[in-house]
């Protein structure tokens, strides 16, 4: 298609958002930048750049199987794979990860449900820390210490 200068498309424009309604189903993997809003099924990987403004919504009748990795996410459906934001997840009431969620600020409403292992990760994604119990941080004291009298 040839463009005059006066009819290019805006490379400025605020991106679009983009359903995937709930009688959709997509095979393969996704790219975007906006808001895209997932009300049916994806069964692969869904990307979108990190230093972008783009937002993944994964609703109620929503699923998806495969990684995501976004700098925002909201979920309140079925996602089997993990979840990278590098920005902010909310996972809503109904959302249900099996896999793990890596994340730098992470919001958790009551009902929601992870299935793996919540890794915090820094702003620069440069180093992550997994949410278990740390043997290296011990107390300084020995069980004798209790027990004196």
């Amino acid at each position: 298609m040839v463009f005059k200068k006066s009819d290019k498309p805006d490379s400025n424009a605020v991106p679009g958002h983009t359903l995937v309604s709930r009688s959709t189903e997509i095979i393969g993997d996704l790219h975007f930048t906006g808001e895209l809003i997932i009300e049916g099924r994806v069964k692969g990987n869904i990307y979108a750049e990190d230093d972008s403004s783009a937002m993944i919504r994964v609703t109620e009748s929503g699923s998806v199987e495969g990684e995501i990795c976004v700098p925002s996410a909201i979920i309140n459906g079925f996602v089997q794979g993990d979840v990278r934001s590098t920005k902010h997840i909310e996972l809503a009431a109904k959302a249900v990860i099996s896999g793990n969620v890596y994340y730098n600020l992470i919001e958790m409403v009551m009902g929601s449900s992870v299935n793996g292992n919540l890794m915090h990760i820094n702003g620069k994604q440069q180093e992550t820390k997994r949410l278990t119990v740390d043997d290296t941080h011990k107390l300084p004291f020995d069980g004798t210490t209790i027990n004196q009298e």
